[in-house]
């Protein structure tokens, strides 16, 4: 094995990414694996009687070497991603799925925990909380079963990571594969900054002129801006066409029957435990604990929302209709009308507003609120990382070192699309310890020219702050063990930090500071922050109706018996709603990879908006206080939620928090959709 898979030698603790080559990490999985493997038959068949320091704690250390060349691997596989490390996932993922149920399906391991769980030894609150959790789990992945259905379970777990890993590379080749060419003649109303982002991804990929690809950050703008309805309808049919069999990569890449098979399993799979449904399986440890309770979420935003849109819709259908342009309002229209209406009420616009944002200035601004609320310091220092595209900083806090955060900011071949926050390695408190390393993962257009700032839209710096939130969920975690450290939570609950540090970029006194012109160094104008915030809310109907349309998507696929046809199951299930035709759903099924490409948001994408009614009332508390950096309320949630993980249930940090339950007003206010 190559030692800097486990041994990580660089700064700050860092893997040293120059020393690593593809063909190193099939060696490194083989020994980790069988050093693994080793570790847990060694803890289950300890003659000992079981207690919780011959058990439950060596299961924390058990798969270190594993987790640390997995946490390499899948960082490359994620962000730099090659035909080479493709097919190296395939292989590996599998046999990840195998390991894990040899471990939370060995009966001898089982007994001794559930005999740990049962002990009267007096533990303390985390160690009985870890223990608590492990039984629970290893109770989820069968643990109990008898021994053909524990082989089932088995085979449907390896059976599950071998289609979510080939859905997620096929829409990963689809998004590669995919580039639109735009004739100089054809770049009417497109901004000059828009036009020079397209160039650079022409000469990314050895082209002249300039072409359109499906980053967020290049796709979206051209959608809001380009006058050639023609070309927008190939860009919008090339984006939603990712993983249905007629995008780039064509038949090969169609990931409906993979959606369908995986449905079934996880029915399968939740039948065999004896729940429902696999919506029954999943919300049983999450915060909402049952499918109706979302429902009626979801449901109850859904009603405000819907005259909202409709609202909407009839208004741009309006200004189509002025210019002449016959037929229905589409989808590839939305956006282009909807941002005309933007400048005409309220003159804006992305040219206007994307100077004060550089991509420097906000990181500092994000850096400048983690520091007023939580006096962290970040330095930057240079490591060699998987792309010199990469930044790199220490955390600290009054000269105590808190972890390391890294930036991985623009769009490129090879790289997820997306954004989101991983951790290379977690913080713990075991032997001497160790802090987080954190990667925000972001895809904002890259500069047009090398040593040109980088600018971004209200939506990328919204973007940026939140996988902030996510990295301080992890720098400031304080725990004993790894296991519950820092986003380990419910899903349900590990969007409140990062929605909630949204709010730090709408402050007047954090633009003021931060948001300033890049040739002009003049701070953005008052008037124009409430021009941007005013046109956050007249867009919340078409922004809360694409996010709800696949909230639901996702709860129905997943309640019941599953669908034997997921796309007319979607298209029966948008009908229901009257969601609107020129409306479509965030995320299709075809490439819907929080739902497919891993069982992380599958009966859960509904949780941002769970989160967004905690983040609404979290914030209400620091402005109740009249000061938004208010020290007591941001210690109040640094120790009772920032710093505690999974170490107590998120219920009980909510409470302890916020003394209450949330109620959903604080949501719609904050969305605009209250009535008068």
């Amino acid at each position: 094995m190559n030692p800097e898979l486990v041994h990580w030698s660089g700064p700050h603790g860092l893997p040293r990414f120059d020393r690593i080559a593809d063909e190193d990490f099939g060696p490194a999985f083989d020994a980790a694996l069988a050093d693994a493997d080793a570790a847990h038959r060694a803890i289950a068949g300890n003659p000992a009687e079981p207690d919780f320091a011959n058990t439950i704690a060596p299961l924390e250390t058990a798969a270190q070497a594993l987790e640390r060349v997995s946490a390499v691997f899948f960082t490359l596989a994620g962000l730099c991603s090659t035909d080479r490390r493709e097919a190296l996932q395939r292989d590996i993922a599998p046999r990840l799925a195998a390991h894990q149920a040899r471990v939370m399906m060995d009966p001898a391991l089982f007994a001794r925990v559930q005999a740990v769980a049962d002990s009267p030894d007096d533990l303390s609150p985390q160690d009985r909380r870890i223990t608590e959790l492990t039984l629970r789990d290893m109770r989820r992945a069968g643990a109990a079963l008898d021994p053909d259905a524990r082989d089932r379970m088995a085979a449907i777990r390896s059976r599950m990571a071998t289609l979510s890993t080939a859905f997620t590379q096929n829409v990963l080749a689809d998004e590669r594969g995919f580039v639109l060419s735009v004739p100089d003649d054809r770049l009417d109303g497109l901004p000059d900054q828009l036009v020079a982002a397209m160039r650079r991804a022409a000469q990314d990929r050895g082209m002249a002129g300039q072409v359109v690809t499906l980053a967020r950050s290049l796709i979206v703008p051209f959608l809001e801006h380009a006058t050639d309805r023609a070309l927008r309808e190939v860009a919008w049919r090339g984006w939603v066409a990712r993983g249905s069999g007629e995008g780039a990569g064509g038949a090969g890449t169609d990931n409906r029957a993979i959606a369908t098979e995986l449905l079934a399993l996880r029915h399968e799979r939740a039948r065999l435990l004896g729940y429902a449904d696999f919506a029954a399986f999943k919300l049983d440890t999450e915060m909402a604990r049952d499918a109706d309770q979302v429902q009626t979420l979801l449901d109850t935003v859904w009603a405000a929302a819907r005259p909202r849109v409709v609202e909407e819709e009839a208004t741009l259908a309006r200004r189509m209709a002025s210019e002449g342009i016959n037929g229905p309002l589409e989808p590839w229209d939305w956006r282009f009308y909807a941002a005309a209406q933007r400048r005409d009420d309220l003159s804006i616009d992305d040219a206007e507003v994307k100077p004060f944002l550089s991509l420097d200035a906000m990181i500092a601004a994000a850096f400048d609120v983690a520091g007023r609320l939580f006096a962290l310091e970040f330095t930057p220092f240079t490591a060699p990382l998987w792309h010199d595209d990469v930044r790199a900083w220490t955390v600290t806090r009054k000269g105590r070192h808190m972890g390391v955060f890294l930036g991985d900011y623009f769009a490129r071949a090879g790289k997820r699309s997306g954004a989101w926050c991983s951790a290379l390695q977690p913080q713990h408190r075991m032997g001497a310890g160790q802090r987080a390393i954190v990667v925000n993962a972001c895809n904002f257009t890259p500069p047009a020219q090398d040593g040109a700032p980088a600018l971004l839209s209200w939506d990328d710096a919204r973007t940026l702050f939140h996988e902030m939130g996510h990295a301080l969920h992890h720098l400031l975690s304080e725990v004993d063990w790894p296991s519950v450290s820092g986003t380990a939570v419910a899903r349900d609950f590990v969007e409140l930090p990062s929605q909630l540090f949204e709010h730090w970029l709408e402050q007047p006194e954090v633009l003021a500071a931060h948001a300033r012109h890049v040739d002009s160094g003049t701070p953005l104008p008052p008037d124009l922050r409430d021009r941007i915030l005013a046109a956050e809310r007249a867009g919340t109907g078409f922004a809360t109706t694409e996010y709800l349309e696949s909230a639901m998507v996702d709860l129905a696929f997943h309640r019941g018996e599953p669908p034997a046809d997921p796309m007319a199951a979607q298209a029966q299930v948008l009908a229901g709603m009257g969601a609107p035709h020129a409306v479509p759903m965030r995320h299709a099924t075809p490439h819907f990879a929080h739902v497919f490409a891993g069982d992380g948001y599958s009966a859960g994408y509904y949780s941002y908006l769970w989160s967004e009614v905690m983040d609404a009332d979290a914030f209400a508390a620091f402005r109740e206080t009249g000061d938004v950096f208010d020290p007591e309320v941001a210690e109040r949630l640094e120790r009772t939620i920032l710093a505690r993980g999974n170490s107590r249930a998120a219920d009980d940090l909510w409470q302890e928090f916020r003394g209450r339950r949330p109620g959903v007003e604080p949501l719609l206010q904050g969305r605009g959709l209250l009535p008068g």
